[in-house]
């Protein structure tokens, strides 16, 4: 069984973390949707860098086919 007089402090400090933390839920729930929001662009820019660093490798590559071609002699 659990003791029905609470002593006034104790009611006061559970009182206080409770309006601690319906006080603080806005700024953590904003702090949480910048961390994500920076994370996902970070994530785009990697992908972007990405992107562009294997497009460059097809470029290269295609562009020395291209030279292998034209410098290969002919078969007749």
């Amino acid at each position: 069984m659990y003791k029905e007089n609470v002593d006034y402090t104790i009611s006061d400090a559970v009182t206080q973390i409770n309006a601690l933390v319906v006080g603080a839920a806005p700024a953590v729930s904003t702090a949480s949707q910048y961390q994500t929001l920076a994370n996902s662009f970070a994530m785009a820019s990697l992908n972007a860098v990405f992107a562009q660093q294997q497009a460059n490798i097809v470029h290269q590559t295609s562009t020395v086919e291209a030279v292998i071609r034209i410098l290969a002699p002919e078969v007749p």
